[in-house]
């Protein structure tokens, strides 16, 4: 909830909150606002992002008893998850057919009354949004890839071309159609698509008849080796492709005139996606591809990454972040393509836009930064691995090679100058080694108690021991001796490792120099990264010509 505090009614929620407050849908939440007068009027926000005062909403919910008991919307899919299970989408279309006017010999009775008391009162269209709605959420919690999330449709939508009045718009692999229908909103957009799961495109063709939308088609059957769609050529192909498939059909297509680009391996379905997406493209056309951050660097498919960048087709590759992606928090890449018009115009592309967004929250601005674009030149990409992973291409161009250099440098010489400081002074001795005289085992300190065990080292359990005292000489060479083993392993030794005797004024005497001996091993652990660090760093600098040496 969104608390406002310049507002003199208190709180201020979104329809999303009322929603969850009710237990109801967003859909649901709308149509409250159209069919009751006495709804909470706009208390703040926008047009299309209204907020509403909490203590007026709260009552309002209370008068209609809409927070006490479970709403209808809510007993309806609670209904349809115990009849379907697994096989919800099988019950969406369904219900999509019932509203729609078809048969519904599958539906159950009960089901099939709630349907039709709840179509009375809300709009059909409002009422298959809100199962749509509610289905991808659960998808969403359950990490599922069956639908494609909201983070990723948002990002597609946002940097798609923007269409013609009679273009067509065509998904391969539409699932339930989400995509699809959320890329062309507009009527008269001819949209196609295809989906080789029957209760899925069936109820994507339903929705769509719901929306009013005469304009989309959509056929159930498998794209890559039934194309349903022989011939089609689109203004605008989107796909969000299933990924880690290995039998997508290779062996019997080897020779289909699709993989103009090369035939993928087995190992590399998604891009025969992408080459069936590109072969119904017509001249101009473009294609948005969802794709999983490794095909960008995978071995298998660098001869055809490298037809794409060569020919001018692969126009921009965005990275997009963390966690847009619902069955994951990897990064996902959005390919954008585009069919060259003439062999003159592929002999102008010079570059692909890298666009690098994996710093960026999922549910934040997708308007890249300057220093999150980088135009590399097709000679760059062309090299051994054929790398199209936007991070690797915008790091060496946005880096302030003197400015870092110059800081890692003054880095590591304050680091020096403190670890010679921290070493010890240490006086020559003037006897035997410490433990050649007397001395105590560990096993019969920790017999009297004055030693216990907080993780794999011992550590004193008493005034009468000094810890640093204890554990440097356990770290002392003649104590790792007796523990290690013949084939090389260190374990501490607790039976046989030893311990000078000494008052506890000397034991911190020692206790100090092997605190600062640690410390100072620490410090050159910090200094080893450091240099290699700072290594690294100039000669990318210098071979960027980003630094050059100083005459």
């Amino acid at each position: 909830m969104k608390d406002n505090a310049g507002s003199l009614d208190g709180p201020l929620v979104t329809g999303s909150e009322i929603a969850r407050l009710a237990g109801v849908t967003r859909a649901a939440v709308s149509n409250w606002r159209r069919r009751y007068d006495d709804f909470p009027a706009q208390a703040g926000g926008a047009t299309n992002s209204p907020l509403y005062a909490l203590a007026e909403v709260q009552a309002w919910l209370d008068k209609q008893r809409k927070g006490q008991e479970v709403s209808p919307e809510v007993e309806l899919w609670q209904v349809m998850r115990a009849a379907y299970g697994e096989q919800m989408v099988a019950g969406l279309a369904e219900v999509a057919g019932l509203l729609a006017g078809a048969q519904a010999a599958g539906l159950p009775d009960d089901i099939s009354a709630r349907v039709q008391a709840l179509a009375r009162s809300e709009a059909p269209v409002a009422l298959v949004n809100g199962l749509t709605e509610r289905f991808m959420d659960s998808a969403r919690r359950a990490g599922s890839d069956q639908v494609t999330s909201e983070r990723v449709v948002r990002a597609v939508c946002y940097f798609a071309p923007e269409l013609p009045t009679d273009a067509t718009v065509f998904d391969p692999a539409c699932g339930i159609g989400v995509l699809l229908l959320s890329i062309a909103t507009e009527a008269g957009t001819r949209c196609r698509g295809q989906e080789i799961d029957a209760d899925s495109a069936r109820f994507a063709q339903l929705r769509a008849d719901l929306l009013d939308r005469p304009d989309v088609r959509i056929v159930a059957g498998d794209s890559l080796r039934e194309d349903g769609w022989a011939g089609l050529k689109a203004d605008l192909v989107v796909c969000d492709p299933p990924t880690g498939v290995t039998e997508w059909g290779r062996e019997e297509l080897l020779l289909d005139s699709r993989w103009e680009l090369g035939t993928p391996s087995k190992a590399e379905g998604e891009l025969a996606w992408l080459q069936h997406a590109y072969a119904h493209t017509d001249v101009g056309g473009q294609v948005l591809m969802v794709m999983p951050a490794s095909v960008a660097y995978r071995k298998a498919g660098r001869r055809i990454r490298a037809e794409l960048v060569r020919r001018g087709i692969l126009r921009k590759v965005i990275a997009l972040p963390p966690g847009t992606a619902t069955s994951h928090a990897m990064p996902v890449h959005l390919w954008c393509l585009q069919r060259p018009e003439s062999t003159e115009s592929t002999e102008m592309i010079r570059a692909v836009r890298m666009v690098d967004l994996t710093d960026n929250s999922p549910d934040g601005d997708l308007d890249p930064r300057h220093d999150q674009i980088a135009d590399v030149p097709l000679i760059e990409l062309l090299d051994d691995t054929v790398d199209l992973t936007p991070g690797s291409h915008l790091r060496a161009r946005h880096r302030d090679y003197p400015d870092e250099y110059a800081t890692l440098r003054e880095e590591l010489r304050n680091e020096i100058r403190r670890l010679a400081a921290l070493l010890p002074e240490l006086a020559p001795g003037g006897g035997p080694g410490s433990l050649d005289a007397a001395s105590t085992s560990v096993a019969d300190l920790a017999r009297a108690g004055l030693v216990s065990y907080d993780g794999p080292e011992p550590v004193s359990a008493s005034e009468q021991l000094d810890t640093d005292y204890l554990q440097g000489f356990l770290r002392s060479s003649f104590n790792t001796r007796r523990s290690t083993s013949a084939s090389g392993s260190y374990r501490l030794d607790g039976k046989g490792s030893r311990i000078p005797r000494m008052s506890i004024d000397d034991q911190r005497r020692y206790g100090s120099a092997f605190r600062a001996l640690s410390v100072f091993e620490e410090g050159m652990r910090r200094v080893d990264e450091l240099s290699r660090q700072l290594a690294e760093l100039a000669r990318d600098g210098l071979a960027a010509g980003a630094l050059m040496p100083e005459e």
